[in-house]
């Protein structure tokens, strides 16, 4: 469909799609092949933006003819539109290439064999013809009559919205939330859509509203702009703005006057929009800001904090063994168990978590953590306590059964949230559990720790343990970091290094950097440097590590080999590292199945990373961070399958898939929690912005056995030396009757 906002006068050219070459993920230019009468059998060069266009369809594309000086003649395309094709072979192509869910290359033939050039009619006008064709039974010609009629209904649709520039697979998320009140909803209520859609966001829903005469200064418009605003801000991990910073933020976004932001703003807390409340102004000792919420965000932090301080106060013990132990019997007693002795740091975390009923364990790399925990659970194992252990990811959970012997779940599977995100268990439905232990717990967020606290049974202990220098949540809140700020909570840090562990580079280091000092190279056989100053050479050495130079030397697979980089764009970004190392472990071979969408090409065996939480997903829901494999592609059905690392098997349409990016390179952020036996990082002056040493530090101890750095020197340099970006806005440390 159009993917411009007005089409553009020009030559009208009408061609089938036989094959996409190139996609810009972050431009959506496009190169692609395609088919006319004109041309006979060779094939044209078409270029322009062709996101949402798929190979089998016939389009008219809207565009002039022009000339690369490398390539030659070639269609420069501004515009184009979906039409049906008219010939046999045409709509034979078009019927097998995957577009209407239940046929695919074989059934196409059968049907066309069958009803030839009256194919699309009967389809149209007759549906319960197809029963006619061989092989064709009652319930697969519903599903093709069905989704015949969603794809018209979204085609009609679309017609509407190519006004707009809206692009196909958001035309069709717009349809399966609102029906047949779609165009309804784009003209009179377009802002519903940043909030019901996921994928629009203000921005996109703005450029509608504009077309379709909302004016700027529209009450609508300016609340909508703040809640956005506000929105943004928790997508970079606040919990609240303080409202001159709302204010001016908003008004830049909008374009409008501060008076017109404040005074809708007044509208929206008048009408319980979003909260404002006066919370202690960090930069200023004994002074207050007014900060302003959303709603769910000010509820979870309200709640977090009550939940917590209720908990740590109440009478009742579920481990009331604990209270009069003699402890150094229960510590004589672990080592005859273990083997090994407690150090004074781990003794105190042990008698800690078993007596206080909140408490916190942090420490970095190499410092006793795992060793720590398997003892807490080891002597509430020995006292019959019921023991639920979670952590927020699969290989995290994984990693705590292995450590501890206990099972291990996801903080989502524990709390079995249901579709919507409601979990199973609560204040009113507690855990059956005496002693819970979250580990990985720098990566709670806010709504998510809310959820999983209000669980906890009057009594229980909770303890959560995590390296509170790594990177916060991905979410908003930083939730380790301000419970360590109130001193209401009981903790304990480990600083000391153990002898092993101080034999290894990736914990040597980890903790150099962690302390703002350059890591070393050469002393150590598990961590190394390979100097390369240009983000694209960058980008050409890491494929060569991950693919032929680390197998060779390690005999680490490519695929247990992962790449961690400071940020999604840019030549060494993961955008682009994904679609390079693609080509080099999982390139495209004749005859198997893949499926392209916008920019990404899906194929078996591909990693794969979920980018937004689905709790209508799974057993349990499928979460932003969430790795997996592709096992299976069926173009007939529409549908791809993955293996998560929680070994569930998910499918998703294919209209579905912009849930899905690859995942031989992510981001740091979205490697919290997780462990890989290798790790390979980018380090280069293009992601200037992000060069900071909790993120390196984040990186570096993800590997179990294994650090490579490839890039700038100076970029290395910067990134340790540069503390972070100042802390989140949040109040929880101040809830829990800290500042």
């Amino acid at each position: 469909m159009s993917t411009s906002p007005q089409v553009t006068p020009g030559v009208v050219l009408d061609a089938v799609l036989e094959r996409i070459t190139y996609v810009s993920e972050e431009t959506g230019y496009t190169i692609a092949r395609v088919a006319t009468e004109r041309a006979g059998p060779d094939l044209l060069t078409v270029v322009g933006s062709l996101l949402g266009a798929q190979p089998g369809e016939s389009l008219r594309l809207v565009g002039r003819w022009g000339s690369h000086p490398k390539y030659g003649r070639q269609f420069e395309v501004h515009s184009f539109t979906t039409v049906l094709p008219a010939t046999i072979q045409g709509i034979e192509r078009y019927l097998g290439s995957g577009l209407i869910k239940g046929i695919g290359p074989r059934m196409a033939a059968r049907i066309v064999g069958h009803f030839g050039v009256e194919t699309l009619r009967v389809i149209e006008e007759e549906p319960g013809r197809l029963v006619e064709v061989p092989g064709l039974g009652p319930k697969r010609t519903n599903m093709i009559g069905a989704a015949w009629e969603e794809q018209k209904a979204v085609k009609e649709v679309m017609v509407f919205l190519q006004g707009v520039g809206v692009s196909t697979s958001l035309a069709v998320r717009i349809y399966k939330q609102y029906g047949d009140a779609s165009i309804s909803v784009v003209r009179n209520e377009p802002y519903r859509l940043a909030a019901d859609v996921w994928g629009i966001g203000f921005r996109t829903a703005d450029t509608i509203a504009r077309a379709v005469g909302i004016p700027a200064d529209s009450p609508q418009r300016v609340q909508a702009g703040i809640q956005y605003t506000l929105s943004e801000a928790a997508d970079n991990g606040h919990c609240y703005l303080p409202e001159p910073n709302l204010v001016a933020d908003a008004a830049q976004i909008l374009s409008v006057p501060a008076e017109l932001v404040r005074s809708a703003l007044a509208e929206l807390v008048a009408a319980e929009g979003v909260v404002r409340e006066l919370v202690p102004n960090p930069s200023v000792e004994g002074a207050k800001i007014p900060a302003v919420y959303l709603v769910p965000f000010h509820r979870a932090e309200t709640a977090l904090a009550a939940s917590l301080l209720r908990l740590l106060s109440t009478r009742a013990d579920r481990m009331p063994a604990f209270a009069g132990v003699d402890w150094a019997k229960a510590v004589q007693w672990l080592r005859a168990r273990t083997g090994v002795d407690l150090a004074e740091e781990q003794e105190s975390a042990v008698r800690l978590a078993l007596t206080a009923k909140v408490a916190v364990l942090t420490g970095g790399p190499g410092c006793g953590k795992s060793f720590t925990v398997k003892s807490i659970i080891t002597l509430a194992a020995a006292k019959r306590a019921k023991i639920v252990l979670a952590a927020p990811t699969g290989r995290a959970a994984k990693r705590l059964t292995e450590l501890s012997g206990h099972p291990a779940t996801t903080v989502h599977r524990l709390l079995q949230l249901r579709p919507g995100g409601d979990p199973s268990y609560d204040r009113d439905n507690p855990l059956d559990a005496d002693l819970v232990v979250v580990d990985e717990s720098s990566m709670l967020d806010l709504i998510l720790a809310n959820k999983l606290v209000k669980a906890i049974p009057p009594g229980a202990h909770l303890l959560l343990v995590g390296d509170v220098d790594q990177l916060p949540s991905v979410g908003a809140g930083e939730v380790l970091r301000d419970i360590l700020g109130a001193e209401s909570i009981p903790r304990v840090r480990l600083t000391k290094v153990f002898r092993q562990a101080a034999q290894s580079g990736v914990v040597v280091n980890a903790h150099r950097i962690n302390a703002g000092q350059a890591p070393v190279f050469g002393e150590h056989p598990d961590f190394f440097l390979f100097p390369v100053e240009d983000p694209e050479a960058t980008a050409g050495t890491v494929v060569d590590i991950v693919a032929r130079r680390v197998p060779r030397r390690f005999g680490i697979k490519p695929r247990d080999i992962q790449v961690l980089t400071p940020m999604h764009r840019g030549p060494a970004g993961a955008g682009s590292l994904n679609a390079l190392l693609q080509e080099a472990i999982a390139p495209h071979r004749d005859g198997a199945p893949e499926r392209r969408h916008g920019a990404r090409v899906f194929r078996p065996g591909d990693k794969v990373i979920q980018i937004r939480n689905n709790y209508d997903k799974g057993a349990a829901g499928v979460f932003n961070g969430t790795v997996g494999v592709v096992t299976a592609l069926d173009p007939t059905d529409r549908r791809l399958s993955v293996r998560t690392d929680e070994d569930e098997d998910i499918e998703y349409d294919f209209d579905e898939l912009d849930e899905l990016q690859h995942a031989y390179a992510i981001t740091v952020h979205r490697s919290q929690g997780s462990e890989y036996p290798a790790v390979v990082i980018p380090v280069t002056m293009s992601a200037y912005t992000l060069l900071q040493r909790n993120l390196l530090y984040t990186a570096v101890t993800r590997a179990k056995r294994l650090v490579v750095l490839a890039g700038s020197r100076k970029a290395l340099s910067i990134a340790v030396r540069t503390a972070g970006t100042g802390r989140r806005h949040t109040a929880l440390t101040h809830r829990l009757g800290g500042r």
